[in-house]
């Protein structure tokens, strides 16, 4: 995609109170609100234990710790962790991402200029250069690059000696990842959606810090519409504040939780407008299913990449939508969260058939 795609066409996710993209705002909130040790983050217990494992160890060593892989959805700590790495090992950390590493070139730069028992975080790995992925291997391992210089026949290869440092990935589709890049982690993590309770506990965490004055209640209201994630809870809890200071006394309860997030058209499980359209579509013009993607695509008003990577996987993981070969079919719990009954499957006592028998 070229520049003018991204300008010109922003993917409709990007605005989206319940989607896991992060804006200006968000980083600039999730700055002040990440925890900074492993004692203060919530969730992810068992990540949480092997990793703070991993780091005592090298800590009791006296070395950098091991190369680490974190995958999982947006939104779930991955950046956060990487932080706490660093700081638990005292280390300076340097953030970069897949997508800005196009050339063995790039990586190169970056790594000669890191210091000893530096981390070294690289967002969405699974999107660098093949180049500078097989530059990575050598870099893991052994801890050293080599550097081209030249072209053609007269090109020479300078070895380029490296400091100990640590390598935190992290990726959002971890089997995009060659399995020799995938090897060289000493520890890997997959994060997992967050249930209620844990969310609950980072709203509670969030209000504090942001001074919001909050009720149990509407903590717990705010934690059941926000999707599993702690990114779309904490901006869910921002909104719900705008909405409490402006209509209601500046208290988040229950109620007025409630009433902001149907303003913003969250309902009880997290579903916004697109996911509501999606399944009303196809309950409605194609009686549950089974419907093909591009025809239901046609129907809500969207495109077919839209409806597919941005609306179907929350839906398919609520278990109000069904992939099959033959198309998208609703399940019963569709039918009953829009509160529409399905219609009678097969020939009732009164219908006849196609010859009149």
């Amino acid at each position: 995609m070229n520049w003018d795609d991204e300008s010109t066409y922003a993917s409709p996710a990007a605005d989206r109170l319940v989607g896991t993209a992060a804006d200006g705002e968000d980083q600039a909130v999730e700055a002040a609100l990440r925890p900074k040790d492993l004692d203060e983050f919530i969730g992810q217990e068992r990540v949480r234990e092997q990793l703070d494992l991993v780091l005592k160890a090298a800590r009791a060593r006296g070395a950098t710790a091991d190369h680490v892989l974190l995958s999982g959805a947006p939104g779930l700590g991955k950046t956060t962790l990487s932080m706490i790495i660093a700081a638990e090992m005292g280390a300076p950390i340097r953030i970069t991402s897949g997508p800005a590493i196009q050339h063995a070139g790039d990586l190169a730069a970056i790594l000669s200029s890191l210091t000893e028992g530096e981390v070294l975080f690289l967002d969405e790995i699974h999107r660098m250069s093949r180049p500078a992925e097989e530059m990575l291997y050598m870099a893991m391992e052994d801890f050293r690059v080599d550097v081209v210089v030249g072209k053609g026949p007269g090109a020479t290869a300078i070895p380029l000696e490296l400091p100990p440092f640590t390598l935190v990935g992290a990726t959002t589709r971890a089997g995009l990842l060659p399995p020799p890049l995938r090897d060289r982690f000493g520890f890997t993590g997959h994060m997992e959606f967050y249930s209620p309770a844990e969310l609950q506990r980072v709203v509670r965490r969030s209000a504090r810090l942001l001074d919001v004055e909050m009720e149990d209640q509407g903590g717990a209201e705010i934690a059941g519409r926000s999707r599993g994630t702690p990114r779309i809870a904490n901006r869910l809890l921002r909104r719900v504040r705008d909405y409490a200071q402006v209509k209601a006394d500046g208290v988040i309860t229950q109620e007025i939780a409630a009433q902001a997030l149907q303003v913003y058209e969250v309902d009880g499980r997290g579903l916004d407008r697109l996911d509501r359209a999606v399944l009303t579509a196809l309950l409605k013009l194609f009686g549950g299913g089974p419907v093909g993607l591009s025809t239901l695509a046609v129907a809500v008003g969207e495109e077919r990449e839209t409806v597919e990577e941005v609306a179907e996987p929350f839906l398919v993981r609520e278990g109000l939508l069904a992939r099959t070969p033959r198309g998208r079919v609703a399940t019963p719990a569709a039918w009953s969260h829009l509160g529409m009954v399905p219609p009678q499957q097969g020939g009732g006592p009164g219908q006849r058939g196609l010859f009149g028998e």
